[in-house]
């Protein structure tokens, strides 16, 4: 997709893009930030990990983007990628406490991340157990997740075509959350692992920065 359905939005909704943030950088698609960025004047925003080599804003654990009166706070959550990040949502003009999260590619409704794009799938699969068991699912049951995608996407296994859910309703149904161990999680997720996108790998590397 390119930008215009953002500039378009934006200027239907009479606001100005100010901030634009990836929960990471993909490897089955192209990320127009940079074009938003060029078009807008608006900085782009990464995990400070990410190995990009344009201009970005870093962001650290614990990091806060506020934007009006919604705040929101960063969570490191590597597993899919090293860089990904997940990112809480307030709205401080209804009250304190989160409002929902930003799951990006880490967890999904149904289903949670790949590991396999950027990692052995191994490793991403640990590092993906301590983002969800010791992050994500740390929330607060009823808070809303917002991931990126939904059915259809090979980020994926099993994801709903639902666009939303909640930690509570993911800690029970999401068929990636149900190992009793993390050497189970582990095992499973090596199943059933959906075929890699073509050209992934030069897909991540435009998105860094580093072709054209």
């Amino acid at each position: 997709m390119g930008i215009e359905p953002y500039l378009q939005l934006a200027e239907k909704a009479g606001v100005q893009i100010t901030h634009i943030i990836d929960t990471h950088i993909h490897a089955d698609h192209l990320s127009g930030s940079r074009k938003l960025a060029e078009a807008t004047g608006a900085a782009i925003y990464l995990h400070e990990s990410a190995e990009a080599t344009y201009e970005f804003v870093p962001l650290a654990e614990g990091d806060e983007v506020a934007v009006g009166n919604v705040v929101m706070s960063v969570l490191h959550t590597p597993g899919h990628t090293p860089e990904s990040m997940s990112l809480v949502v307030e709205d401080r003009s209804r009250g304190e406490g989160p409002w929902f999260v930003l799951t990006g590619d880490t967890l999904f409704v149904g289903d949670v991340g790949r590991p396999d794009l950027v990692f052995d799938e191994q490793e991403g699969a640990a590092q993906l157990y301590e983002s969800l068991f010791g992050k994500l699912l740390a929330l607060d049951d009823a808070l809303e997740i917002y991931p990126a995608h939904s059915a259809g996407s090979v980020c994926g296994r099993f994801m709903s075509g639902k666009p939303s859910s909640t930690i509570g309703f993911e800690k029970r149904f999401n068929i990636g959350l149900q190992a009793r161990s993390k050497d189970e999680f582990i095992e499973a997720l090596a199943r059933d692992i959906p075929p890699q996108p073509d050209d992934f790998t030069n897909i991540r590397r435009t998105n860094m920065g580093l072709t054209a």
